[in-house]
């Protein structure tokens, strides 16, 4: 298998990082990673599937090495990453696909497969998200997203890594390692902080509708698949459960020792994304 390939085509006016393993391939997977993370995370998956597809992984705008938003009280709003995804999956010729989403990645999955890309999504992938929010985890989560903090050496900043992110699941050492390598940006003054821009969060403050989706995920005419962390305070049970008895139906399958999110990183979460995505 070859090396994946790092492309930077300008979508809706803004320069995107997106990786492409399995290039070549019929059939194509896209990848869209959480709030604060990047198509890194996808690393393990990726390989996987790429004997079988080509995948694409996106950096939303305002992370990882993709560029900032220009009015980021705008362009960090669904509307605008829903434009950008449209935009990429003409770039790259696709057709149909199926999609994974992890967190924030599923609710636009949501959206596009309950809208614009409802005719090209043939199987939906959501990873610990509901079409409703339930606010102590918000609150939670735009308390370490919208402050990250800075620090002198990467070994703090993996440090603060692994307990943010210690719902993730079971992540090996170079799996933290890599978490570490692929989330760290240098300031002016070389220290180091987080890889994203903080005022992602504006989101949440401008457009505090986005995550309300059960209309979008009623219209999914997409095979679903819905994976819960088993601790997950983001996902919570009922709204999983009526996720499974409206719109899609989706297949509900509860991932052990995690919370939000399962880091779709081993062997039996791998396995099961991909039988699925197989069907």
């Amino acid at each position: 298998m070859g090396q994946p390939l790092l492309h930077f085509p300008i979508l809706e006016g803004h320069e995107v990082a997106v990786t492409e393993w399995g290039a070549g391939r019929s059939a194509t997977v896209v990848l869209w990673h959480g709030l604060a993370r990047s198509s890194a995370d996808f690393r393990d998956l990726a390989e996987a599937l790429a004997p079988h597809y080509r995948v694409l992984a996106a950096d939303q705008i305002g992370r990882g090495l993709s560029q900032w938003a220009r009015d980021p009280a705008s362009d960090y709003s669904f509307e605008s990453y829903g434009r950008i995804a449209v935009a990429l999956c003409d770039h790259f010729g696709v057709g149909q696909m199926r999609w994974v989403g992890t967190s924030m990645g599923g609710a636009l999955g949501v959206r596009m497969a309950g809208g614009p890309l409802r005719d090209r999504i043939t199987h939906l992938v959501i990873n610990d998200i509901a079409p409703e929010l339930p606010a102590p985890a918000v609150e939670r989560i735009l308390a370490y997203v919208g402050n990250p903090p800075v620090f002198d050496t990467m070994a703090e900043l993996e440090g603060w890594l692994r307990k943010a992110y210690l719902p993730y699941g079971h992540l090996s050492e170079a799996q933290w390692r890599h978490m570490a390598r692929t989330s760290f940006r240098r300031r002016d003054d070389g220290r180091i902080t987080a890889h994203y821009d903080p005022k992602i969060v504006q989101q949440f403050t401008g457009h505090p509708r986005d995550y309300d989706q059960w209309e979008d995920y009623e219209r999914i005419g997409a095979r679903t698949l819905l994976l819960r962390g088993a601790d997950s305070d983001l996902l919570l049970p009922d709204p999983a459960k009526r996720m499974t008895e409206t719109g899609p139906r989706a297949t509900l399958v509860t991932v052990p020792a995690c919370g939000h999110a399962p880091a779709l990183n081993v062997p039996d979460q791998i396995g099961r994304v991909r039988d699925f995505l197989a069907s």
